[in-house]
């Protein structure tokens, strides 16, 4: 049975190669997450209100 202390050396040695696979991750994930936030927030600023709100009591006092 071979010993489990050289297995997981082996294994954390072999993980610490991979290099920036992590951080790039997320980086991208943060990324994606941030474009939708921004999406929505400008999304949000160009809808049209049509629930008759304080814009309609303006064009009614205007006509």
């Amino acid at each position: 049975m071979p010993d489990t202390a050289d297995a997981a050396a082996g294994l954390l040695a072999a993980a610490a190669q991979q290099g920036l696979g992590d951080t790039l991750r997320i980086v991208l994930l943060v990324s994606i997450v941030g474009g939708a936030l921004l999406a929505w927030l400008l999304l949000r600023g160009y809808r049209s209100d049509d629930t008759g709100g304080d814009g309609d009591a303006d064009r009614d006092a205007n006509a």
